[in-house]
C-alpha cells in the first residue's frame, strides 16, 4: 500500500504521518516554501511542488474566465501527477486550494480514494476559517461542541462521507488560540486513524 500526501503548509499532521509509519511514497505541496517540504526530505520522501499561481503567470490569466481554466488545467495536472505515482490513497493533509472535478473524477476512474482533515464537525463550518467560527458560535452559546473529521473528499466542499469524527467541548473560558491548540492536538491522532483506515477500506476492495 502506498499514500501520496496534498500539504500546503507547515505539515506538522505530515509529520504525525510519517512518526506513525505510513506508507507515504510522496508528498505534494502547493507552495514551495512550506515548512512540510523540509520534513518530507528529512524522512527521505520524494517531493514536488505543484503551484497554482505559476499556472496563473504561465497562462497570463487575468480575467475570472482564464483564472478558471488555469485552475481547472492546474487540477488535471495534479491528477495526471497523482495518478502516474499509483497510490492507493491521497491524503489531504493542509492542503488549502480545492479540488475540483477535473483532479476528482480522474482519480475516481482509476478508485483512488481521497481524504481530507476538517478541523469542523460533520455539516458544520464547511470551507475556511472553520476553527474560528467553531470557537465563535461557542462563545455566543450557539453550539456547545467543537471537533474535527477526517473524510471523503467529494466536490461539495467537506461534505464527504466521514470516516473518524472526534469532538471536543466548547470552553467560555477560553481563547481562541487555545481551542485551536486542543484542535491542532487532537488532528495529529485522527489523521494517522482516518489514513489507517482508508487503507484498510482500499486493500478490501482489490
Amino acid at each position: 500500500m502506498s499514500i501520496v500526501v496534498l500539504i500546503s503548509g507547515n505539515g506538522s499532521n505530515l509529520q504525525a504521518l510519517i512518526d506513525s509509519n505510513q506508507p507515504i511514497s510522496h508528498v505534494i505541496s502547493s507552495s514551495s516554501t512550506a515548512f512540510g517540504l523540509k520534513r518530507a526530505e528529512k524522512a527521505g520522501i520524494p517531493t514536488t511542488v505543484h503551484n497554482l499561481q505559476s499556472y496563473y503567470k504561465k497562462l497570463n490569466a487575468t480575467t475570472k474566465e482564464e483564472r478558471t481554466n488555469a485552475r481547472n488545467q492546474f487540477n488535471t495536472d495534479l491528477a495526471n501527477i497523482v495518478i502516474s505515482m499509483k497510490p492507493d490513497l491521497v491524503v489531504c493533509a493542509g492542503w488549502m486550494l480545492i479540488l475540483s472535478k477535473s483532479f476528482l473524477e480522474p482519480l475516481s476512474d482509476q478508485n483512488i480514494d481521497i481524504i481530507n482533515l476538517h478541523p469542523a464537525l460533520p455539516n458544520a463550518f464547511p470551507g475556511i476559517h472553520a476553527i474560528e467560527r467553531a470557537w465563535e458560535a461557542g462563545q455566543k452559546g450557539e453550539i456547545s461542541k467543537g471537533g474535527l473529521m477526517i473524510h471523503y473528499v467529494i466536490a461539495a466542499v467537506d461534505e464527504g462521507e466521514p470516516l473518524i469524527v472526534k469532538e471536543l467541548d466548547l470552553k467560555k473560558d477560553e481563547t481562541v488560540e487555545e481551542y485551536e491548540n486542543r484542535v491542532h492536538a487532537l488532528e495529529h491522532q485522527a489523521i494517522v486513524e482516518g489514513t489507517e483506515l482508508a487503507l484498510k477500506t482500499a486493500l478490501n476492495r482489490k
